[in-house]
């Protein structure tokens, strides 16, 4: 049987494509080689939110006389809350495999490799079997990346994200490598059960990539809450359980490498070929590489790294095979991004750090000499200018910021920290995707009492 899609890995942009072009009535074959979901669900993002939700109901009870709420003898069973985690994770898959099932999406579990590719058809390669498609779409992923300080590998202190969410115990103590995403919210799920957890960031802050004023909000709640991270310090060696850095020795029972992923090539080697650019395979507008019949998706490409644009990617890439009018294209200016801290931190478009750096080019010039090549206005206010968040955040004050281009009064970015700031963050996308003007989001009507109102309220300042 010729196939109209074959999709190597199911993960988010995998399954996402599978059901997209098995409902249009293509014939589709998906190979996953360990379990439909990929790492976002079975080692990721559902299980370590799973995991940290259970941390901040144990939080919220211990901290519960804030709100007139006594409570006595509280405690948490951790492998109940691994359980729970495996069972949340089951059922979703179950629920993909319920979508995948229909006449025309064939799904096939194990390693699979790409044996040729001609401008007509793709042949590969799972188990003893060889499946023939018109079309390919590389969905493998990424992998945690390990770097090559003595001392880390074949060593049983080291983790990953993986074998941390894995363990059915609390570690005694944790020193976690990386203050990214991953590492701060693993900071956070160990905090909040009583572990004690030191940071180790080899950039001057945690958090780079985001808008460092908010970061600074939780930096300081951390620090205060007694969780040592370490800034510039670079980690120079692992002696077992001892960690060497240009800023002392640390030690602790277990070490949680977090310092990024990398893109998986496993089972590419015959597309010797393709375009690869920082270790990702590189995509056009519509997710196509540069053979003719060949698109990625997801983490493959080294692009921005998060299931939501895993799925936004296969969404486009399988609207440009079925030659869908309009065709699709990706706004990677308005990608939500959420750290899954507490309190969370949520983010959409540019910061005052990515115009600082705009060059010309980038954009239509300044008018001004003075003002930064474009020039922009920044409008904040706490997040207690919500009743329901000061109602809900006892002792919190949290912050939304607003960055606004100074001549189109368009809203270029929205940057808050405060719960649950990750709810409503998508308001925020619809504006900057939609080019929204200042006066444009006044007209937009909140419900009252909600925490989201704060954006309207930072807005209505302008």
């Amino acid at each position: 049987m010729k196939y109209f899609l074959a999709i190597i890995g199911g993960g988010p942009a995998g399954y996402t494509a599978a059901e997209i072009a098995s409902k249009a009535g293509k014939d589709v074959v998906i190979f996953e080689q360990n379990a439909l979901g990929g790492t976002c669900l079975n080692v990721g993002c559902i299980p370590t939110k799973t995991l940290l939700y259970g941390a901040k109901q144990y939080y919220n009870a211990t901290h519960a006389d804030k709100y007139g709420v006594k409570t006595e003898g509280v405690s948490f069973d951790y492998a109940k809350m691994v359980q729970r985690k495996m069972k949340v994770v089951r059922k979703l898959v179950a629920g993909i495999k319920q979508k995948l099932n229909n006449e025309h999406c064939t799904v096939v579990m194990g390693a699979a490799s790409v044996v040729s590719r001609n401008d007509e058809q793709v042949l590969i390669a799972c188990g003893e079997e060889q499946y023939e498609a018109e079309n390919l779409l590389i969905c493998t992923g990424s992998n945690n990346f390990v770097p090559p300080i003595p001392g880390v590998k074949d060593n049983p202190a080291i983790w990953d994200s993986t074998l941390a969410l894995d363990s059915k115990e609390l570690p005694q103590s944790m020193i976690i490598v990386g203050g990214g995403v991953i590492g701060m919210e693993f900071a956070t799920l160990y905090h909040e059960l009583g572990v004690p957890v030191t940071v180790i960031e080899a950039m001057p802050t945690i958090l780079p990539n985001l808008d460092q004023e908010v970061v600074a909000i939780l930096l300081e709640k951390y620090r205060k809450a007694g969780i040592q991270i370490l800034t510039d310090t670079k980690v120079t060696e692992v002696q077992g359980n001892k960690v060497l850095t240009t800023n002392g020795e640390y030690e602790a029972e277990h070490i949680l490498i977090s310092v990024g992923r990398r893109a998986n090539m496993q089972g590419l080697d015959a597309l010797n070929d393709i375009e690869i650019y920082r270790g990702g395979i590189v995509v056009d507008e519509f997710m196509r590489t540069n053979l003719k019949n060949v698109y990625a998706a997801g983490d493959v490409t080294g692009k921005i790294m998060l299931a939501h644009v895993a799925s936004r990617q296969a969404e486009v890439a399988v609207g440009r095979m079925l030659k869908q009018i309009p065709l699709q294209r990706i706004a990677y200016n308005a990608i939500p991004s959420v750290v899954y801290t507490n309190p969370e931190i949520a983010c959409i478009g540019l910061t005052e750090k990515d115009l600082n750096e705009i060059k010309e080019g980038d954009f239509a010039p300044s008018m001004s000499t003075d003002e930064p090549f474009v020039p922009y206005e920044v409008h904040k206010l706490p997040m207690t200018y919500s009743g329901r968040f000061v109602a809900e955040n006892e002792g919190e004050t949290g912050l939304c910021k607003v960055i606004v281009d100074k001549r189109s009064k368009t809203i270029m970015g929205v940057h808050m920290i405060g719960n649950p700031c990750s709810e409503f963050v998508a308001a925020a996308s619809f504006a900057v995707r939609m080019g929204y003007t200042v006066g444009e989001f006044k007209q937009v009507v909140f419900p009252h009492p909600t925490v989201g109102e704060v954006l309207r309220e930072v807005i209505a300042e302008l």
